[in-house]
């Protein structure tokens, strides 16, 4: 008799993908398509979001995408009892969409910088797990994993927003694992560091081999798919006993002192 007997697959399960027409997002819904979960990608980008899904559905994957904007609170609901209409039901929620919009505090653009960075990388979590949950209520183990940052555990000058927003997943997590614990909904967060996506991509390659040398201690930017499979690990159904985790994927950044 082998001595595990819990399960490391996800096949056959509902994955809901937040920003999952790029980066890190994408990286997720391919790698839990390969895994053989059913997934659903929203994105505020209907073209590169349709790309995606033809991507996944090419290989033979039970993909489907939904068009929304997260800052438009009053429409996540909607999409994702659609979501849960359409698959029957949801097991994990990755709460992976983003937005950065660096600005001064002075700034006469800081207060509409301010609304919509917290809109989309803060209260979109809270109304997206709030509309899943009666879904991941009746899964067998729900999965919420929400995407933060390096951002929350550090600070940049002229990130205010994005911040104060990071920092306010890593309490919304903690709090929901305690709240949502005694039901079997896990609920965990990923910190990603420095990471190959559009955020970065206007970073001239010179000053981020710069920065990776100096701060990072495995020396080099991350791909997606390195984060993604922090995410995979968080929500496995064997993942049972892990909730309320902060857990960096950043090669070393927030450990490193010189």
């Amino acid at each position: 008799m082998p001595l595990s007997s819990l399960s490391r697959s996800i096949a056959g399960e509902v994955a809901i993908v937040t920003g999952a027409a790029s980066g890190m997002g994408r990286a997720t819904a391919h790698l839990f398509g390969d895994e053989g979960a059913r997934v659903a990608l929203i994105d505020i980008n209907e073209e590169p979001l349709q790309k995606v899904v033809k991507e996944m559905t090419d290989e033979g994957y039970d993909a489907r995408g939904w068009v929304l904007d997260l800052s438009h609170g009053e429409a996540i609901a909607r999409v994702i009892t659609d979501i849960a209409s359409h698959f029957g039901g949801i097991d994990i929620l990755v709460n992976n969409a983003g937005i950065s919009i660096p600005v001064p505090i002075d700034s006469d653009d800081y207060p509409e910088a301010w609304d919509k960075v917290l809109s989309v990388l803060l209260t979109a979590q809270v109304l997206a797990i709030r509309a899943a949950l009666p879904s991941l209520r009746k899964s067998p183990h729900g999965r919420i994993v929400n995407i933060a940052s390096t951002e929350g555990l550090g600070a940049t000058k002229y990130g205010s927003p994005y911040t104060a927003a990071k920092t306010g997943v890593i309490g919304l997590t903690r709090s929901l694992a305690v709240e949502l614990g005694p039901e079997g909904i896990t609920v965990n967060c990923i910190c990603p560091g420095p990471i190959h996506t559009g955020m970065t991509a206007g970073i001239p390659q010179e000053h981020k081999e710069i920065f990776a040398r100096r701060r990072v201690a495995l020396k080099r930017y991350a791909e997606p798919e390195e984060v993604a499979h922090g995410t995979l690990s968080l929500v496995l159904p064997a993942a049972q006993y892990i909730t309320g985790v902060t857990l960096p994927v950043d090669g070393g950044l927030t450990i490193k002192n010189a």
